[in-house]
């Protein structure tokens, strides 16, 4: 099997081609390939496409178990603090000991939103997906936050008025994202948005999920104090390998949450029971219980990839083929969204039939999906010209 760094170093310098990547990159993913050979995988917003590697990787996570029982501790714990610094290299955080591992985003929201003894005044928009957006709202219907949304324009978009407008002069955490799951919309304005949070007393809790691995994320510039986010998508990590970040302000035991378990200790091994509990250093006092193992080598992988290939270039490659994809769409006379620095990795058709057209789309052996109104196609890497113009053709006789 290929190894990713050797694969990516076979690349040398300068942008990437379809020509140079079908060479060195595409053997990374021959499982997957050959899964899907004869048809176009446009859902990578979704689900990212694994690479070989993965499979090594979770078997590696296993041997250990079968080899040595108990003794796997060790090793489970080495490639938990490796997955925390990788993560910590892709958001440009100051160390894996700021980045806490969780299963879900949901699950690094819910430990912010305990950290609160009142009920804290929370402000969120309706464009937050699903899983933070099911928390607010039963946080609120129970009486645990007061929870204000701030409301999209009639072309789906939020802007920065309207959610200076719902911070007002007090509020005690915002919830937003970098960039909409919808839309793909990119936030403008965070880093003031931001600051008008920390003005008005709030602090800001950041969806970096359909960001990161897009285009660079430096959360220690944007100040933000928590961030989300997971593998599943652009990382190509899967389910269960997600993780909060906490900015080191945050990290010197002042902050504490019910969200915790013995993990959280500072010696968990030492099974000491002081009263009140002494938690670990830094964000480690944001641990729960025995944390599930083998998503932290399922992800490696696409982390190792990523870094190695560089973001920059990712980037650069994906707006290309975006750009491509809503030339194509528009030969055939439909308006499409995507390949502009204010949106994210993928590319959008805005119509009343979207739903529709994924599921005839995947028919006609084109994978992508729909939330809403808004018909999501993501091309990735992988992703060959050929690919593009079956698709638009495809989605053309459909439309028609």
């Amino acid at each position: 099997m290929p190894d990713i760094r050797s694969a990516v170093a076979a690349l040398g310098a300068g942008p990437l081609t379809e020509d140079s990547i079908a060479r060195h990159i595409a053997p990374l993913f021959s499982r997957v390939r050959a899964a899907f050979s004869d048809q176009v995988y446009l859902a990578n917003h979704s689900l990212g496409r694994p690479l070989d590697a993965t499979d090594d990787d979770v078997r590696e996570g296993l041997a250990g178990w079968y080899a040595s029982m108990g003794g796997a501790w060790d090793a489970w714990s080495t490639e938990m603090a490796a997955y925390r610094d990788r993560i910590a290299q892709l958001l440009h955080a100051p160390d894996g000991g700021s980045v806490v591992p969780k299963t879900s985003a949901g699950q690094g929201l819910r430990t912010i939103l305990n950290t609160y003894d009142g009920v804290p005044r929370v402000v969120a928009t309706r464009g937050e997906f699903d899983s933070l957006d099911v928390i607010l709202r039963e946080y609120a219907r129970r009486g645990r936050i007061a929870l204000a949304f701030v409301e999209p324009t009639p072309e789906g978009s939020f802007e920065t008025a309207a959610i200076a407008a719902a911070i007002g002069e007090r509020a005690d955490l915002v919830v937003l994202s970098q960039v909409f799951f919808n839309t793909g919309q990119r936030l403008a304005d965070l880093q003031g948005i931001v600051a008008m949070a920390h003005a008005a007393g709030a602090r800001m809790l950041l969806d970096v999920y359909h960001a990161l691995g897009v285009f660079p994320v430096d959360i220690v510039a944007l100040d933000v104090d928590f961030a989300v986010g997971g593998a599943y998508k652009y990382l190509r990590g899967g389910p269960g390998a997600a993780f909060l970040y906490l900015h080191p302000r945050h990290l010197d035991g002042s902050l504490r949450t019910l969200d915790t378990g013995w993990f959280a200790k500072r010696e968990p091994f030492a099974y000491l029971r002081p009263d009140p509990p002494q938690f670990g250093a830094g964000g480690d006092a944001f641990l729960e219980s025995t944390p599930p193992v083998l998503p932290l080598y399922q992800a490696r992988a696409g982390q190792v990839f990523t870094l190695a290939i560089g973001v920059d270039r990712l980037r650069e490659y994906s707006l290309a083929l975006q750009q491509r994809l809503v030339a194509l769409l528009a030969e055939q006379g439909i308006a499409a969204a995507g390949g502009s620095e204010d949106r994210g990795a993928f590319v959008t058709v805005v119509d009343v039939r979207a739903e529709t057209w994924a599921r005839q789309l995947q028919a006609a052996g084109v994978i992508a999906d729909a939330r809403g109104r808004f018909l999501r196609l993501c091309p990735d890497v992988l992703t060959r010209d050929a690919e593009l113009v079956a698709a638009a053709q495809r989605l053309a006789g459909i439309a028609r």
